[in-house]
Formats: structure tokens, C-alpha cells, sequence
């Protein structure tokens, strides 16, 4: 699944790497490896 983080736009589109419960690990275009916690950042699913 692809996704964008809403407050860091600057990070570009980042692809869903694994989710265990509410921590999504995701990797970025420009940031590379994020682990990020749902239950304080929703992201946003990126649209074809």
C-alpha cells in the first residue's frame, strides 16, 4: 500500500512495509525507513 504522512509532505510517497497492531513500518521516497505509530499520525492512502 502505498501512503503520504500528512504533516511530512516533504517526504514523498512511501510504501507500506509491514503493520503488527498500530505500528506501520513504512519507507519513504525522500526519508527512507519510517516506524510510525497510528494511533497518533493517520496516514493518508495515496490514489493510483
Amino acid at each position: 500500500m502505498r501512503v503520504r504522512h500528512p504533516g511530512q509532505p516533504d517526504w514523498g510517497i512511501g510504501e507500506v512495509q509491514s503493520a503488527i497492531g498500530q505500528r506501520v513500518t513504512v519507507t519513504f521516497e525522500h526519508a527512507g525507513k519510517v516506524l510510525i505509530n497510528t494511533a497518533v499520525v493517520t496516514l493518508e492512502v495515496e490514489e493510483n
